[in-house]
């Protein structure tokens, strides 16, 4: 089974044997320790509990009034009769996150194309565990708040963050059998597609045709391009940017257009290695005998080959590997801080809101994905991937029940921009809850010497 990872994970392990071929500069001895932080598994994961510790402590300190109000701030940005007038916090959670939103919409490209979710013997049994644990999490938010005040926070439980179950399964190191990584991964891959169609169905409330008829031709327009063969990012850029401003405006959430830019694109290379290193050995020549010295137009032999290096990996890759490190170490991060700032009051755990949410990711979420794993199994569409028993499975399926930036990226959705306290408190006590128990049941039941965890399953 292939190993979930992202494409500068997996190039990243041979680094160490290339040689450089460029002195080293003071600033390589600084950057270098930075550098392989960004490459910790669990880099993301930790900045962002360090992002969230840091929202709490000044929601909960004297500096409170002054914090929450710096959200507020506002962001004005006009061109002739147009003013797009806004907080930063909507900046982020609006504007931000629609990259945030196209990663995600990269990763479900990759994983259809290439990856755990383009077989259908692979893909079956995430697929079943993800829609169970999207669909009995809902539904037991709603048999607590049906009626109620709450009732609009059904979808809040349903989603997975993946930065988080990464750091946990990182945190456990080589203890944790690979086929349970892809299986949680690829679950919370699906997992983020329900939450898009959650986003685009459940929290639209109003639309303007007219908008979205023009977010749809600059769609179509991106398409054309891909088409015609345009391999610069600025036109996809600014298109993009028109179609996130007409969705904007049309009423439907803004962020979906990062998904649908992210689905549309290409995850294959247009250039073949065989057919670069036919090129090169035809520059070979302009190299040899200090002829490089003596050519006339270098730099645009040298523009040449930076075009068709580009073109030896997928748009798809390309970008997946450049805006990672943003998303993980920036937008999340910022998102937090803007996000997770919520007063801590005792009386808020005895919310029927905090109640359900806990509820729903503590116990629906583990519950879902076991019973619809079995029912899968139970049916022939699935089987449980080698090296994972039922006791490991149950265990994984408590970190599903960390949705810590999604969850309460759908709190703001259904209870307004700023969210209700309440669900946000049972956001963040349920994920801690899911996250404590299932390290400490995957730690209860892993053998601490990895060679062992075959036999023990």
């Amino acid at each position: 089974m292939q190993t979930l990872t992202r494409p500068d994970e997996q190039t990243s392990r041979s680094d160490d044997a290339i040689i450089p071929l460029l002195p080293e500069q003071p600033v390589d001895r600084i950057l270098r320790p930075l550098a392989r932080f960004l490459h910790i598994e669990a880099g993301g994961g930790i900045v962002l509990v360090v992002c969230t510790i840091i929202a709490l402590v000044c929601a909960n300190s004297s500096l409170a009034g002054a914090y929450l109000a710096f959200w507020e701030t506002d962001v004005v940005l006009g061109f002739g009769g147009f003013v797009f007038h806004h907080s930063l916090h909507h900046v982020i959670n609006d504007g931000l996150m629609a990259i945030f939103f196209f990663v995600i919409g990269l990763e479900v490209k990759r994983e259809i194309v290439h990856g755990s979710l383009s077989d259908w013997k692979r893909a079956s049994l995430p697929i079943a565990a993800a829609i169970g644990g999207m669909v009995i999490p809902a539904t037991l938010y709603l048999s607590l708040q049906y009626g109620e005040a709450g009732m609009n926070g059904w979808g809040i439980p349903m989603a997975t963050d993946i930065a988080f179950v990464v750091g946990c399964l990182a945190l456990l190191g080589p203890r944790v059998p690979n086929s349970l990584r892809v299986l949680l991964l690829s679950l919370a891959i699906v997992d983020d597609i329900g939450a898009i169609l959650v986003i685009a169905i459940g929290y639209t409330e109003s639309l303007d045709y007219e908008f979205l008829m023009m977010a749809v031709v600059c769609i179509v327009m991106v398409q054309v391009l891909s088409r015609i063969g345009v391999r610069r990012f600025p036109p996809y850029i600014a298109v993009g940017a028109l179609a996130w401003l007409m969705l904007h405006e049309s009423g439907v959430h803004a962020t979906l257009i990062g998904v649908i830019l992210g689905l549309q694109t290409p995850a294959r290379a247009v250039l073949v290695p065989e057919r670069f290193r036919e090129y090169l050995s035809r520059l070979k020549d302009v190299f040899e005998n200090s002829r490089w010295s003596q050519q006339r137009h270098r730099t645009r032999a040298v523009h040449e080959v930076q075009r068709l290096t580009r073109e030896l990996v997928s748009p798809l890759e390309r970008l997946e590997i450049s805006l990672h490190p943003w998303t993980a170490y920036v937008i999340m991060p910022l998102f937090a801080l803007a996000n997770a700032g919520v007063a801590i009051e005792l009386a808020n755990l005895n919310d029927s809101v905090a109640i359900a949410v806990v509820l729903g990711l503590v116990v629906g979420k583990p519950l879902g994905i076991v019973a619809f794993s079995w029912l899968a199994i139970r049916l022939g569409w699935a089987k449980l991937p080698e090296g994972i028993g039922w006791p490991v499975l149950i265990s994984g399926s408590c970190l599903a029940g960390i949705g810590f930036t999604m969850a309460l990226f759908i709190d703001g959705l259904a209870f307004g921009s700023d969210g209700l306290a309440t669900a946000k408190t049972g956001v963040l006590v349920g994920s801690a809850m899911s996250a404590l128990l299932g390290m400490s049941l995957l730690m209860w039941i892993l053998p601490k010497n990895p060679t062992q965890t075959r036999s023990t399953q």
